[in-house]
């Protein structure tokens, strides 16, 4: 188990359930990139957290705990622009 993405990926899922205005540009209407960066986040964390590693090196390099932390980054980065 990977517990950092793994917790990632939980209060990802939590709050984007709970709080869904979060992934709403200021204008109230959905905000794709940010949502993009949000799901490519909970996804690798689910999986890397839970400790599957793939095989092949493209999957291996996609649902990694770098790719969990890079997404967040951009997620960030994109909501602080609104």
């Amino acid at each position: 188990m990977h517990l950092p993405s793994l917790l990632a990926a939980i209060a990802i899922m939590l709050v984007g359930t709970l709080y869904p205005p979060l992934m709403a540009d200021p204008a109230g209407k959905a905000d794709h990139p940010l949502a993009l960066a949000l799901f490519l986040a909970m996804s690798a964390g689910l999986i890397r957290g839970v400790g599957f590693v793939p095989r092949h090196p493209l999957w291996r390099v996609l649902f990694s705990g770098w790719s969990c932390a890079a997404a967040l980054a951009i997620a960030f980065y994109l909501k602080a622009l609104h």
